[in-house]
């Protein structure tokens, strides 16, 4: 199949969103999407931005059954590492069903890859549920280690009420 990939643009936020959403269903985890697109707008195409993405398309004679061409996103964003300096999260890399098998999340995954050594970033890393084993196996066939398994490191997070409370200094003991 014929596609594209190209970095994103502030009118791409509604096609995103749309797969944000998407995603989520996948997940099981609608309830906790609480992004909206004009959000994403913000966030992602002012001065410094806090994320980049890019798009997958495909020609108007392969749109979806709803009538997209825009078919997959790489959302992704530079951290840094004491250890081992630049590197890059990718929050997100999706694929509408339909489209799958095709060649786009690996060329998806290449170009976030390609931007990443071109930003001189150590790392590429990324988070993925458990119970999530195609896509597991997707990014080992590709040479990515499970740092869970392999050194044990566990993804913590505070937010909500946790980290109003940590800011606030109202911690429990």
């Amino acid at each position: 199949m014929n596609f594209k990939i190209r970095a994103a643009n502030k009118e791409d936020c509604k096609d995103i969103s749309r797969m944000i959403m998407e995603l989520a269903e996948f997940e099981k985890m609608t309830d906790q999407v609480k992004i909206t697109c004009e959000e994403l707008e913000r966030d992602g195409f002012c001065q410094n931005p806090f994320f980049e993405c890019l798009i997958a398309e495909v020609p108007e004679e392969n749109k979806s059954r709803e009538g997209f061409t825009t078919v997959g996103y790489a959302l992704y964003f530079y951290i840094y590492s004491t250890w081992k300096g630049r590197s890059m999260h990718l929050e997100d890399l999706y694929v509408m069903p339909e489209y799958r098998g095709f060649g786009i999340g690996k060329s998806l995954l290449s170009t976030v890859a390609k931007v990443a050594n071109e930003s001189q970033c150590a790392r590429l890393q990324l988070t993925v549920l458990e119970w999530n084993v195609p896509s597991r196996d997707f990014y080992a066939a590709k040479g990515a280690r499970d740092l869970t398994v392999t050194e044990g490191w566990h993804l913590i997070r505070f937010d909500g009420k946790s980290l109003n409370d940590l800011a606030c200094g109202t911690l429990k003991n």
